[in-house]
């Protein structure tokens, strides 16, 4: 995710960015889960993420999940939904923890049986007939609506744009759009199904696998080929172009813009093959089966790294009041997640770093080797701003909570510019030619898995040849920013108490 715009104040470090314009579809009503109530009593769970408690779901792992929409061709009336899980218990169970919490649930089953279900909380708990086994398979289906309209004090969901629908689920907001294990430690294979009047087009990630025609609707069929954090899940429903090129290796790229936009941004989306030629040749090959840009007609104020197919505000390329150098490394930073973030998921939401650090890394990286903008004055300014950061914020690799009602509020600078300069002083610290190679394993051996903070210090250690454990407790953990490795000059400004 990326606020925008965030260009650098190269006087002060700091990003310029608009405050948020919320849609009605980001902000809304009370949950209204509707539930029966189950036959003996129900707790909410989570995994115990520090920023996220209640998020996710222990006892299971999700193996693949199968989501049926049905548009209605409007946006203040529910979608019907299926949700079918596939999944591995890990301990016995005698209930299964869901994340749901907008829909109404109208049956649930496991392996084929009705089961009781309740809601708790933010939590759909369903009990089965019998209990489950540990190390068994195990198949839930739900039957719900899918509510695309506001959720009180919520951020994400479902995104309404001006001429259908589009999904913002970063950081714990898919599971306001289906029942899910809704934490990127654990991943899984999807098959998303859409189906919508005909004169809609439908978009997921993923990679095309039907499409079928009955009546005035069609559904579209599309699955993923790589395993899914629920957080990067991407549906665009639309009165939409779906445009094709191809890109490195013979790469398929597909592109989801406005249809009466298509000309227009045609010079933009050109640039991505490029672009992903020119990350390869940085960090290794695109980890994935498809890329694209959806260019969705809302006001957002963030871009977002769904997988394989990156989510846009279209103003960003129709306006005129930023760069088109600054627009572009924008589109590589969000490019950039599909490596760091996608491919390789954060463990734990404290760990966000390794996303937005890098992707940050890369979109300096980027500007300063193809529009001459300095990555050291942009490092220096950082510097300056990131004691105030981490005072605000906290260190990249400890972010304070969400504030209350504001749950993508850990996307502060602390995460973006500020991690980015743990990495500036990583590669000065063990110099650049293994710096490179770092990055390089680092997708490389995480590639479709999940990694934590402790996994990166261990192979930075190892490629350069000693124990980096005090530099990265000092850069990701404390309270003020180290000397710059290289640069003693640089000076931070001090907090206002």
């Amino acid at each position: 995710m990326l606020p925008t715009p965030r260009m650098p104040d190269r006087r002060s470090g700091v990003h310029r960015a608009r405050p948020r314009r919320r849609t009605t579809a980001l902000l809304g009503s009370a949950v209204c889960v509707t539930l029966l109530a189950a036959s003996a009593p129900a707790a909410q769970l989570g995994v115990g993420d520090r920023l996220f408690p209640y998020l996710g779901n222990p006892g299971y792992d999700v193996v693949s999940y199968d989501l049926s929409f049905t548009y209605p061709g409007r946006n203040d009336r529910p979608l019907e939904a299926v949700t079918t899980i596939d999944a591995l218990t890990t301990a016995p169970l005698e209930r299964v923890n869901l994340d749901f919490a907008h829909g109404t649930v109208e049956s649930v089953q496991v392996d084929g049986r009705p089961a009781a279900f309740a809601g708790v909380g933010e939590d759909l708990v369903v009990t089965p007939e019998r209990p489950l086994a540990e190390r068994s398979w195990t198949r839930i289906t739900v039957r719900h609506t899918s509510d695309p309209r506001a959720v009180q004090g919520r951020d994400g969901g479902w995104l309404r744009t001006a001429d259908g629908l589009a999904m913002a689920n970063q950081a714990d907001a898919a599971h306001l759009v289906f029942p899910c294990n809704d934490h990127p430690s654990d991943k899984a294979m999807f098959t998303i199904r859409i189906t919508a009047p005909s004169d809609y087009t439908a978009v997921a990630n993923g990679v095309p696998t039907g499409v079928d025609r009955a009546g005035g609707s069609t559904t579209w069929t599309y699955r993923t080929r790589h395993p899914m954090a629920t957080e990067l899940a991407q549906v665009s429903i639309g009165r939409s172009a779906v445009l094709h090129r191809t890109g490195p290796h013979g790469l398929p790229v597909r592109d989801v813009v406005p249809a009466a936009d298509r000309k227009s941004l045609e010079p933009w989306l050109a640039k991505t093959p490029d672009q992903i030629a020119w990350l390869e040749s940085k960090v290794g090959p695109y980890p994935f089966e498809t890329y694209g840009v959806l260019m969705a007609q809302a006001a957002t104020g963030f871009e977002l790294e769904t997988q394989t197919l990156s989510l846009f505000e279209k103003s960003l390329f129709t306006g005129s009041a930023y760069p088109r150098w600054y627009i572009e490394s924008i589109m590589v930073h969000e490019l950039s997640h599909q490596w760091f973030g996608d491919s390789v998921s954060p463990r734990t939401w404290s760990d966000v770093w390794l996303n937005e650090g890098h992707a940050t890394w890369y979109e300096a990286l980027y500007a300063q080797e193809k529009a001459h903008q300095s990555m050291a004055d942009r490092m220096k300014a950082a510097y300056r701003s990131s004691d105030r950061w981490r005072a605000a914020g906290g260190p990249p690799a400890l972010p304070k909570p969400p504030a209350p009602g504001q749950k993508i509020s850990i996307f502060r600078p602390n995460v973006y510019d500020g991690a980015a300069l743990v990495l500036f002083a990583l590669r000065q610290e063990i110099g650049r030619p293994a710096f490179e190679r770092l990055e390089r394993t680092w997708v490389r051996g995480h590639r479709d898995g999940t990694a934590t903070t402790a996994d990166f210090t261990r192979l930075a250690s190892e490629i350069a040849g000693r124990d980096l454990t005090g530099f990265f407790q000092a850069w990701l953990y404390g309270e003020k920013t180290p000397p710059m490795p290289g640069h003693p000059d640089w000076k931070t400004t001090t907090p206002k108490r």
